[in-house]
């Protein structure tokens, strides 16, 4: 078996447990959820259905992918994140 300290590249699962601390009671529940489940260095991805059965989907973006798309449109840094001496100058 790979250490736990071996980074994943990807992690993925066909099912959720989610858990919640009702905040009226205080109680914790916890519930099995058939939802699809895709973590990258992107985010999160949640996949399932709607009630009319359509396939739907919900993203979270990680702070890393967020800075990616703010430097394709163009609002991120005017010089370069690596300190690359080739470029100064």
């Amino acid at each position: 078996m790979a250490e736990e300290t071996e980074l994943l590249d990807k992690i993925e699962a066909d099912e959720v447990i989610v858990e919640v601390i009702d905040k009226n009671t205080g109680k914790m529940f916890r519930r099995n959820l058939p939802l699809g489940y895709l973590e990258t260095d992107n985010g999160v991805i949640l996949s399932g259905e709607t009630i009319d059965g359509k396939p739907a989907q919900i993203n979270f973006l990680s702070d890393a992918a967020l800075a990616k798309i703010n430097d394709l449109f163009g609002k991120g840094p005017d010089h370069s994140r690596c300190d690359n001496k080739e470029e100064q100058g």
